[in-house]
């Protein structure tokens, strides 16, 4: 400590040092496979990182680690006091903007280390990470990172921006990136552009053309963020240890973990910097390593990685049914294999990183839980732990400005291209390509919605005419079953037409419902929210079961849960968790 503090006397260039940063050691990677990579990707930047940042780069700030600063200096130059809870979220890093702007030098120096625990559990991990990202979201509207950017150079600004809201900027681009390529692929399959563009270069022989539209998008985007890591791993451990730590690594999904990781960070920066209004996130930074229900789950992943995963799915899907492939199912599978493990890995990680995620016994008691908070009716004073309603409330609440429910509007434009495409496909219209189809699927969606309002009207209004609700929904099944039954026999509909509508109007009326959200003041007045809201809850429902049904499968054999086990916690937690199994016994409450 006597030579960390000498260096305040030193000379480090222009300006006299005013923050000595020193290099730590995070302790909690041994716990499980999670806390392994977190560990590894912290040790990475709190070492390697910051020491490249300090010198040569000359941007290195404070991370809310344990530097030492000049107090005298920082106390007569405003103190390090923040003004706002919203912006200055990050108030760590605000500390280190202040000191550079008032002319000091941030320096970093490894005479000591300090030890430090990390988060060890997924739902920890994550909203960590979006705690970060939405405070970096906020730094870009911030004047402190304005002014730096101004006042600094060419190369320090670089490197300054790549080494705060650059990195979150690039790995949300790099998202877009993916939606964009999928939609591209959407419109080529639906248009029927692709194909004519793929025969056109068959007869003419352009090479160039037919690589083009066939583009391999393997790019793997998460694995990448892991790069800085291994460097650490090579420096420090050398470079034959480092390869058998990535590989180990590997085989414990790190890239599932590093792709989820991506969506994380990606959806609350973009979020942020489209509605503010970041919020702080308490960790509790506790030693959990516990089973986390399916609704916990459900609740904080839903938004930001189920819905996306699933939209990521459709465009495959839809690429799939209708997309001309020259190559056949191996070059669709070349094509869209990074898009498939990035959307399984953001519908599923949570579930496959869960202590005993797949025990029979606990996913049982998952189900019952689930659906037990699903359907309770929100109230005053009701949580969104609690039920359903008062969650989805919660989860609208940053949409509070014109122009961010403009916004929403316009991105939500998007889910109605699936409709206008695969309406134009099914064999009943033939070759007809009047907008008349176009306009006729919306007649057909408009019944289908009524008749759900009919299936599901309230049992509360309608107690006066229970008999005459009952003859009514008796009447509308049938009426919608015969029309069926007569448009597959008496024209050209074929069940697989039935199924491509289905697959055209899910999209269009999860649209219509963000749209709707997002203007749920005006949906108030005009006394329609209640009608979304059920539609709304619906959704939820299908997406809770589409996600559920493959853990329910896993967990009907033993030999998953003590697989899962024994590749994600150390030797330890694993036998400490087998034996807490036989413990139980029957009784599915006594968990860890």
């Amino acid at each position: 400590m006597r030579n960390l503090l000498e260096e305040f006397h030193q000379d480090h260039g222009i300006r006299p040092a005013t923050i000595l940063g020193v290099r730590e050691h995070v302790f909690t990677g041994s716990v499980s496979s999670l806390a392994s990579f977190m560990s590894n990707q912290e040790t990475s930047f709190v070492t390697l990182g910051q020491r490249v940042l300090a010198n040569p780069l000359k941007v290195r700030m404070h991370y809310g680690h344990p530097d030492v600063f000049d107090r005298v200096f920082h106390i007569t130059r405003g103190g390090i006091s923040k003004a706002s809870r919203v912006i200055n979220i990050s108030e760590d890093i605000f500390s280190g903007f202040n000191s550079t702007l008032r002319q000091g030098n941030v320096t970093h120096h490894e005479y000591i280390q300090v030890g430090k625990g990390r988060d060890v559990g997924l739902n920890q991990i994550s909203l960590f990470e979006g705690k970060v990202s939405g405070g970096n979201g906020e730094q870009v509207l911030s004047r402190d990172v304005y002014r730096l950017g101004q006042l600094f150079d060419f190369f320090r600004m670089m490197s300054f921006y790549f080494t705060t809201v650059g990195y979150y900027f690039c790995m949300m681009l790099t998202v877009l990136t993916v939606y964009i390529f999928l939609y591209g692929k959407a419109y080529l399959a639906l248009s029927g552009v692709g194909e004519a563009v793929e025969i056109r270069a068959l007869i003419t022989k352009n090479n160039a053309l037919s690589a083009a539209l066939n583009t391999q998008f393997l790019l793997q985007i998460g694995i990448f963020t892991a790069v800085p890591m291994v460097l650490g791993f090579i420096l420090e451990l050398g470079f034959l240890r480092a390869v058998v730590n990535f590989i180990t690594m590997q085989f414990q999904l790190c890239s599932v973990f590093f792709t989820f990781s991506l969506g994380t960070k990606s959806h609350y920066f973009g979020r942020t910097i489209l509605h503010g209004g970041a919020r702080y996130q308490a960790t509790g930074r506790g030693f959990v390593v516990r089973h986390i229900r399916f609704s916990e789950n459900y609740r904080l992943y839903s938004r930001s990685h189920f819905v996306k995963g699933l939209e990521v799915v459709l465009l495959l899907v839809v690429y799939l049914a209708y997309g001309y492939n020259d190559g056949g199912t191996l070059s669709y599978i070349l094509l869209t294999v990074s898009s498939w493990f990035m959307a399984l890995s953001w519908l599923f990680a949570p579930y496959l990183f869960n202590p005993s995620g797949f025990e029979w016994q606990k996913t049982v008691e998952d189900f019952r839980d689930w659906t037990n908070w699903l359907f309770y009716r929100g109230g005053i004073g009701v949580k969104g732990q609690e039920s359903w309603e008062a969650w989805w409330d919660e989860e609208l609440a940053h949409i509070r400005t014109l122009s961010g429910r403009i916004m929403e509007t316009i991105l939500s434009l998007r889910f109605f291209i699936f409709q206008y495409g695969v309406v134009y496909k099914l064999h009943i219209q033939g070759s007809n390509t009047s907008l008349s189809v176009y306009g006729f699927s919306w007649i057909v969606l408009a019944v289908l919605i009524i008749l759900f309002k009919v299936f599901t009207f309230s049992q509360k209004v309608s107690v006066n005419f229970q008999l005459l609700l009952r003859f009514i929904q008796g009447v509308s099944f049938m009426l919608a079953l015969a029309g069926l039954v007569i448009a597959v026999a008496l024209t050209d509909l074929s069940v697989s037409d039935v199924f491509a509508s289905i697959l055209a109007f899910i999209p269009t009326i999860w649209g219509i419902l963000s749209i709707a959200s997002a203007w749920k003041p005006v949906m108030k007045k005009m006394g329609l929210w209640k009608s979304i809201r059920s539609i709304g809850r619906l959704y939820d429902a299908g997406m809770g079961m589409l996600i559920f049904i493959p853990i329910a499968f896993l967990s009907w054999f033993p030999f998953v849960s003590t697989f899962q086990t024994r590749l994600m916690f150390n030797q330890a937690f694993s036998r400490g968790l087998e034996i807490s199994l036989i413990l139980a016994g029957n009784n599915p409450n006594s968990g860890i």
